[in-house]
């Protein structure tokens, strides 16, 4: 499953505590969720956890002085640049003594150097023991530290490195990665938000191996889901038969093959979402009459009476409360007049044309070029681009119409 963290540059900062030896996990967990990880060490943090073994999990030279100590000709280590580069800035363990510098600017390692350079969130985990957790002038580092607005993951309770049982034990690694990626999950702008997207093709069933459908890969349609869940929506992805793979903590997909289907389980979860965009090439009609056994060659000529699908997106448009309606055309002659009339009759609030005749644009490509419609009939055109980036333009337009 893709996380928040997908992406993202991080600074893990280790610092002379016992609990440096968990660090390994976290560099892994960083690794496993998608994030590039750069490790800085404080000199004291050498003696509780190698160098080597971090520097081989992150795949990057672990730093911990200004300087190459092994050649003074090598270039330094330059402090602002590691606070630029970084996303977000974790540092676990933190023991009391760094707390204790970071809160009065005393600077006199690289990772403290870096902390006061960086422009990014900070996450502090702090580990010590338990009558040092409850000495007041901890309790202040704390309060100062937020202040500062750094972010303190909070430590636990459990034995001690001293023996003693209590507060003062550094959160779990599992713990860490979970705490980060809710509090980035909480700032993004539709935390709270949820959306139901359609997808891909419908298959309309002539006879068990027969069926009538269209080129649609849902492509268009992940590419929204993932754009929708990276601003921190939740996504009920139905999805028609598509070999597309989409996968996402928040993305909960429906596989469905048939207009009918694709409607039942839209009007499941319609009433429950904030947005709904409806990207999926439905099939207008379907057979009247399948049989069930598949339908041998004997005529020169075969005659299938068709019926028309139900219209979801003329269906949602319809509803008393209704969501947030993003619909799709795609259309061969008279682009404009169509999607006008069609916005129109299907009560869309933003509906996204796509044209046939654009070269990049359709089914089964990985580019797209569209207009976007609004309620007002202003019309939005965009250049030929990677559906990845065609969601974000429509996504964006979403944003500053449900915020």
């Amino acid at each position: 499953m893709t996380s928040v963290l997908s992406g993202k540059k991080v600074l893990l900062g280790v610092t002379g505590g016992i609990a440096a030896y968990k660090t390994t996990y976290i560099v892994r967990l960083l690794i496993k969720a998608g994030a590039a990880v750069k490790v800085i060490m404080t000199p004291a943090a050498r003696d509780f956890v190698t160098p080597l073994t971090l520097s081989t999990l992150s795949k990057h030279p672990v730093l911990t002085h200004f300087t190459n100590e092994e050649d003074e000709n090598d270039t330094w280590n330059n402090h602002v640049e590691l606070g630029l580069w970084a996303d977000l800035f974790i540092i676990a363990p933190a023991t009391a003594n760094t707390m204790s510098k970071m809160v009065n600017g005393n600077i006199d390692n690289l990772l403290l150097a870096t902390y006061c350079s960086a422009k990014c969130p900070v996450y502090f985990a702090p580990a010590m023991d338990l009558d040092m957790y409850k000495h007041p002038s901890t309790s202040a580092n704390f309060d100062k530290l937020a202040a500062y607005g750094n972010l303190m993951i909070p430590a636990g309770e459990g034995e001690l490195a001293s023996g003693l049982s209590g507060k003062g034990r550094m959160a779990e690694p599992e713990e860490i990665i979970h705490f980060i990626e809710q509090d980035i999950q909480s700032k993004l702008v539709l935390h709270g938000k949820s959306c139901v997207i359609t997808a891909g093709p419908t298959y309309e069933a002539i006879d068990p191996v027969r069926f009538i459908g269209n080129h649609s890969s849902g492509k268009m349609g992940a590419a929204l889901a993932l754009e929708m869940v990276n601003h921190g929506a939740r996504v009920i992805l139905i999805m028609g038969p598509s070999a597309v793979k989409v996968e996402h903590h928040l993305i909960e997909r429906i596989d469905v093959k048939s207009a009918q289907q694709m409607y039942d389980e839209v009007h499941k979860k319609i009433t429950q979402v904030d947005i709904g965009i409806f990207s999926a090439a439905v099939a207008d009609y379907r057979p009247a009459n399948p049989v069930d056994q598949k339908i041998k060659k004997k005529a020169d000529t075969l005659h299938i009476e068709l019926v028309k699908n139900p219209d979801i997106l003329s269906s949602v448009g319809a509803l008393k409360n209704k969501p947030f309606l993003v619909g799709f055309a795609l259309e061969t002659e008279n682009e404009l007049v169509h999607a006008f009339a069609k916005a129109e009759k299907k009560n869309t609030d933003l509906l996204i044309l796509n044209s046939m005749r654009d070269k990049g644009a359709g089914f089964g490509v990985d580019t797209n070029k569209i207009s976007i419609i609004d309620r007002d009939k202003n019309v939005s055109d965009y250049e030929i681009k990677p559906k990845s980036e065609v969601a974000k333009d429509i996504v964006n337009e979403i944003i500053q119409r449900v915020l």
